[in-house]
């Protein structure tokens, strides 16, 4: 089939780096519990969150990285590049599961906190460890915060197949997409966790947010053009984003929640993010067209050095968001012993944030050494005396 995506230019976009950077302090700052400073996160003021921008940036980059390779080389060489990748991935996650557990069981023994097992979700793997470490390393057992690198996982590794017949008819897939999107909504459908439930993040909805961001990538942006310029867009899709914040700030404050009626006030409250309502999407699209059309590739700030660190931590991402479910955990329980006042909750975000940023620099050094140090040509004097002859 003729090829029909178009891929994004060359070069990098520091725009994903800089909002996966954001995405992953806002998830860090969201996973500690009874923080005040998480007021400063997107999920109090819409429908949507960091986990939508986090999930759409992972689409949007797998496409870019891996539909040029894919073109020059193959498929099969794209595919086991893509699954190299899901082979990081679930062996980053399989450290961080087994690390996390064993923080959390290390705590409830060290001061006697049996309730923090079972706030974790941990309680199981005391009862039954080894049927529920393997359930672990299946990705069906997912203590609390451990689940959007399962999804991303599970949305990588069937990645292959989408991405081909992506770059040959775009549009076709995103309309698929939308259509198991709707059918699992309608039917139920999701991922069986273990002991009991279903996934968090269930991967047949949440597949949309994927599947949109490659869409993006490979010409959707450049197809929507026109929609992302429109004054009706703007206009509307600004309405919305107030209508958002308005029902979320009533989901969040009971007494102004109670000034709606109950059939409005129950249509969004609460916010449907396992099965990724509607209304949420609408309300990221409408984010990612606004970015889009006021944040341009060649924004000057990007450049500057007062966000080179939240673009080091997109560079990162990998490590950062690992360290920083680590983190939330580890702020959690510092809060518990400090009886979270305001300013111990201000300390544990301000570490917190400096540490995932000092992982992004170091891993970003770290890179750059495992490269081979380019030669320094010799001074003419050297090459003379050098020379046969000389």
């Amino acid at each position: 089939m003729e090829i029909q995506a178009k891929l994004p230019e060359k070069g990098r976009d520091l725009r994903l780096d800089f909002f996966r950077g954001i995405a992953n302090w806002w998830i860090f700052l969201d996973h500690i519990p009874n923080n005040v400073i998480n007021w400063a996160t997107p999920r109090n003021y819409g429908f949507s969150d960091a986990a939508d921008l986090f999930v759409f940036i992972s689409g949007y980059t797998a496409s870019f990285v891996y539909a040029k390779m894919m073109l020059d080389r193959g498929f099969i060489v794209g595919s086991t590049r893509l699954w190299k990748r899901v082979w990081q991935l679930y062996v980053a996650h399989v450290i961080l599961f087994v690390i996390y557990i064993a923080a959390i069981g290390w705590v409830a023994l060290r001061y006697a906190d049996p309730d923090i097992i079972n706030e974790f979700n941990v309680a199981v793997v005391v009862e039954n460890p080894i049927q529920t470490l393997t359930q672990g390393l299946l990705l069906r057992f997912k203590p609390v915060n451990l689940d959007v690198l399962p999804l991303y996982i599970v949305l990588m590794g069937f990645f292959p197949p989408i991405l081909w017949l992506m770059l040959r008819k775009p549009d076709l897939v995103m309309i698929a997409s939308l259509v198991l999107y709707f059918a699992a909504r309608q039917f139920g459908w999701n991922f069986s966790a273990y002991p009991t439930g279903s996934w968090y993040f269930n991967p047949y909805t949440w597949q949309l947010l994927f599947v949109f961001g490659a869409w993006f990538a490979l010409g959707g942006a450049a197809e929507s053009r026109s929609v992302i310029k429109s004054r009706w867009l703007l206009v509307a899709g600004s309405i919305y984003l107030l209508f958002a914040l308005v029902m979320t700030m009533a989901g969040r404050f009971e007494s102004f929640g109670a000034m709606f009626p109950k059939w409005l006030y129950d249509a969004f409250n609460p916010n449907d993010k396992t099965f990724l309502a509607p209304y949420r999407v609408i309300h990221f699209v409408v984010i990612a067209f606004f970015i889009t059309r006021f944040v341009p590739k060649d924004w000057k700030p990007l450049e500057s050095k007062l966000l080179d660190p939240l673009i080091k931590c997109g560079q990162q991402s990998l490590q950062v968001f690992c360290v920083g479910i680590f983190l939330s955990f580890v702020a959690h329980f510092v809060l518990m012993l400090s009886w979270g006042t305001i300013w111990a909750q201000l300390g544990v975000s301000a570490a917190g944030v400096a540490i995932l940023t000092a992982v992004a620099y170091y891993g970003n050094w770290s890179k750059k050494q495992d490269k081979p140090a380019a030669r320094s040509p010799k001074p003419p004097e050297a090459q003379a005396a050098a020379a046969p002859g000389a």
